[in-house]
């Protein structure tokens, strides 16, 4: 009897396991293949839509060449990123178009980028960019590739 216990108690820790290591790569993989849409940021005295009047940041991980790209509120960007578990972490954006845009919010998204340390996919699938402990960007998905 104590054998079949043993038995049945080290399969379902395999299986709850399995289970918890599977959702940890899930996560990760939801990361590519999509491109985000920034809907929050911190420390702006703007309100959001004054920062970004006419277009919304967008970013997108190319997984194959460990860069992010798309659109800053304003100009094209590009940057590599580094990413081991959930840390996360932006190199310097190379170069990006030059054009004149309103609202300012160009300089705050590519500051606050500097400043990411990891990044979680809560329950309803945003994607979060965290400083430490602190929610920096949240970003919704607008678009799989």
């Amino acid at each position: 009897m104590k054998k079949y216990t043993l038995a049945v108690v080290s399969i379902l820790t395999l299986l709850f396991a399995s289970c918890s290591a599977s959702k940890t790569d899930k996560s990760a993989g939801d990361l590519f293949g999509a491109t985000w849409e920034l809907e929050y940021i911190s420390g702006p005295r703007i309100a959001f839509e004054g920062l970004y009047p006419n277009k919304k940041p967008q970013i997108t991980f190319d997984q194959k060449e460990t860069k992010v790209f798309g659109n800053n509120g304003c100009n094209g960007y590009s940057a590599p990123y580094t990413l081991n578990g959930k840390s996360l972490t932006f190199g310097e954006p190379g170069p990006t178009t030059m054009m004149f845009c309103e609202g300012g919010g160009e300089q705050q998204f590519l500051q606050q980028m500097k400043k990411i340390t990891s990044y979680t996919i809560d329950k309803d699938g945003k994607l979060i960019l965290n400083e430490g402990d602190v929610a920096m960007m949240r970003f919704k998905k607008v678009a799989k590739q």
